[in-house]
C-alpha cells in the first residue's frame, strides 16, 4: 500500500534507477512521471506514438538501440490524451519486455472508469511481461482523491525493494487511512458506486463531446474515449494552448495546456480537457466562454 499510485511510481524509480539510466515514456506522458524520473536523474526518450498509444515497432528499436531500464505506460485512458492501447499492442509490449529484458511500469489509475467498449487487461498479465512488470494503482479515482491511497503490485524481487525504499520514506501508509478504505469496501457495494460515477461521467463526457466543434477554431482535431477523465485536443497550427489560457482563466474557464506532457518535441496547439468534476450544463457554459476566446 502507497501514499497514491504516484508514491508507487516513485518508489520503483528509486528501487530500479540510477543517474543516467534511460527510460521511455509515451509522448505526450503524465507530468508527474517526467517529474520523477528527472528527480531520479533519469534520461527520458519518448517513444513514437500515434492516436492508439505506443508503436511496438518503433519501442523495439529504441530497446535495441538504447538499452533502456525502464519504460513508463499508462495504456487505458491515458492522461492526457484519454487514448487506450489495444490489445494486440499490448502483446506486442509485452513481447518486447520479455525478450530484452526491459521492466515496465503500468500505471493504471482509470482502468474502472470504463464506459463503453470491452475491458483491456493490464500488460502486467501478459505471461511474457509477467514477471517484469510493476503494476500502480489508486483509490483516488474510484474512491476519494484526499484519501492518498494506492497501491503496487510487483514481482517479489522488486516489491521487497520497493518495501525497503517505502520504509526509508514513510515507514508504511497511515493505518487509519487503510481501516477508513477498508471499512467502506466492508459495508458499502463499490462496483454500485462505480456504476454511479460510471454513468455521470460518460453523461458529462457526451456533453463535451457534443459542444467541441462549435467551442473551437475550424481545422481543430479531438479524440473519443471510452473512458476515463480527458479529452485531447489540438488546436490549428498557429495557436498556442498556453498563451490563450490566460484570456480563458480571466473569463473563469480552463483546461491544461498540452505542452508539458511532452518529453520532447512539444506541441504548443495541444490541451487536455477533464470532463468529470462538471455538470453537463455547466460543461456547456464553459464552452461557450471558450468559443469566444479561440
Amino acid at each position: 500500500m502507497t501514499g497514491g499510485s504516484q508514491q508507487g511510481l516513485s518508489l520503483t524509480a528509486t528501487a530500479l534507477l540510477e543517474p543516467g539510466d534511460t527510460v521511455l515514456v509515451e509522448n505526450p506522458t503524465y507530468l508527474a512521471a517526467l517529474q520523477c524520473f528527472g528527480f531520479a536523474g533519469a534520461r527520458v526518450v519518448p517513444v513514437p506514438t500515434d492516436e492508439d498509444g505506443v508503436v511496438p515497432e518503433a519501442l523495439a528499436e529504441l530497446v535495441r538501440d538504447l538499452r533502456p531500464k525502464l519504460l513508463y505506460l499508462v495504456p487505458t485512458f491515458q492522461n492526457p490524451t484519454g487514448r487506450t492501447l489495444p490489445l494486440a499492442r499490448r502483446r506486442a509490449v509485452a513481447e518486447v519486455a520479455g525478450r530484452y529484458g526491459l521492466w515496465i511500469a503500468e500505471d493504471d489509475p482509470y482502468g474502472e472508469l470504463r464506459f463503453e467498449g470491452e475491458h483491456q487487461p493490464p500488460v502486467a498479465a501478459m505471461p511474457e511481461a509477467a514477471d517484469r512488470t510493476v503494476l500502480l494503482g489508486s483509490f483516488s479515482k474510484v474512491m476519494a482523491p484526499g484519501l492518498r491511497l494506492g497501491w503496487l503490485r510487483a514481482p517479489a524481487g522488486m516489491r521487497r525493494a520497493c518495501v525497503i525504499a517505502k520504509q526509508a520514506a514513510d515507514l508504511h501508509t497511515s493505518t487509519v487511512d487503510q481501516a477508513a478504505a477498508a471499512r467502506y469496501l466492508a459495508d458499502h457495494d463499490l462496483d454500485a458506486h462505480l456504476a454511479r460515477v460510471r454513468t455521470a461521467y460518460r453523461a458529462r463526457r457526451d456533453a463535451l463531446l457534443a459542444g467541441l466543434g462549435d467551442a473551437l477554431p475550424a481545422g481543430s482535431a479531438w479524440n473519443r474515449p471510452e473512458g476515463g477523465m480527458f479529452v485531447w485536443v489540438r488546436l490549428p497550427g498557429g495557436h498556442d494552448a498556453t498563451r490563450l489560457l490566460r484570456a480563458a482563466v480571466a473569463r473563469d474557464v480552463a483546461y491544461v495546456p498540452g505542452a508539458p506532457f511532452f518529453a520532447a518535441d512539444a506541441d504548443p496547439a495541444a490541451l487536455r480537457m477533464s470532463f468529470t468534476t462538471h455538470t453537463p450544463e455547466e460543461i456547456a457554459t464553459g464552452l461557450e466562454r471558450l468559443a469566444g476566446i479561440f
